[in-house]
């Protein structure tokens, strides 16, 4: 056994080194970004004793996807490292488990502030739409809630296929699958892909509609000012918006788009084009906050100042 250990540990080819490699400098990029929205939430927090409605989705967020890149990271480095660990159960089933409930709050609580934004930002006369401008702050939590109990249905479902899977077939859980258990696309699973499928569907539709909203109503504000010469300060905070929600519109249909693809790949043996499709696919959380940042006018001068700070400290050494 000890022989099988050793020679299954130091057996990394130069794909795998170059894969964990690439996941490292991904997942440290993405939660050092993640962690700084989150201890500049923390103190303000601290400070006010309370956090608006956009700030407890971002902070919300932020740990979602800071946890969700760190097990990415461990399972990635512990698959070449030790790989002989995943064949103890129920190692893989939690590490799947966990993986697809921080996979789809990061996707359903994205897709939340995106919902958020339109209907705090955008300005339509429609009663219902008032109704939910008025009352957004007290659906927030809902919100919130409805992300976290869908995670844990998809949670549950992905640990009950994955320990199925394993007790079928033991050597399943071999490295290089990439969260993925090599299973058969039987009517069994039917159910977990389908509900996951659904889940992912329903999320990027109401971006779709919240972005194209928040758009059409920036765009015909942005056009009123052009006809009254309104000030260009305020011109150009909305054509800034409106980048801002092209550029979230444009990495959010791509990690969709590798969302699908992960799951029609999911039956296959790891690959380069698996692996190409989950590089994006773990791009998306540091991409996304990032632009966060740079549309929240306290998150970006917060960075700017600290980024000065080690740039300065840099300089003096």
């Amino acid at each position: 056994m000890e022989a099988c250990y050793s020679q299954d540990k130091f057996n990394a080819t130069s794909y795998d080194i170059m894969a964990v490699v690439i996941v490292t400098l991904q997942a440290l990029v993405g939660m050092w970004i993640n962690a700084f929205i989150v201890s500049v939430l923390c103190i303000a927090w601290v400070k006010k004793k309370s956090l608006n409605s956009n700030e407890k989705i971002l902070l919300f967020l932020a740990c979602c996807r800071f946890w969700y890149l760190l097990s990415t990271w461990v399972y990635h480095l512990f698959s070449v490292l030790y790989p002989l660990s995943f064949y103890v159960h129920p190692l893989p089933q939690l590490f799947t488990a966990l993986h697809s409930f921080l996979n789809c709050s990061n996707l359903w609580v994205s897709a939340s502030l995106c919902v958020f934004y339109c209907i705090k930002i955008a300005n339509f006369r429609h009663i219902f739409f008032t109704y939910l401008k008025v009352k957004i702050d007290r659906i927030v939590p809902w919100l919130l809630l409805g992300s976290v109990l869908l995670s844990l249905v998809i949670c549950s479902l992905a640990y009950d296929i994955a320990n199925k899977a394993h007790c079928n077939n033991p050597n399943s859980t071999t490295r290089g699958n990439f969260w993925k258990v090599s299973v058969k696309m039987d009517a069994h699973f039917f159910p977990v892909y389908f509900i996951s499928g659904f889940g992912f569907a329903t999320a990027f539709m109401a971006v779709i509609f919240s972005a194209l909203l928040l758009l059409f109503s920036l765009w015909r504000h942005k056009c009123k000012m052009q006809t009254n010469a309104a000030k260009d300060l305020s011109m150009d905070a909305h054509i800034k918006a409106m980048k801002s929600i092209l550029s979230f519109f444009f990495i959010y249909s791509i990690n969709f788009t590798c969302l699908v693809l992960a799951m029609i790949y999911s039956t296959k043996e790891a690959n380069p084009v698996v692996f190409l499709i989950l590089v994006f696919q773990y791009a998306f959380p540091a991409v996304h906050s990032l632009i966060l940042i740079f549309s929240n006018p306290k998150l970006e001068k917060t960075l700017l100042r600290t980024l000065s700070c080690v740039k300065c400290k840099a300089c003096m050494r």
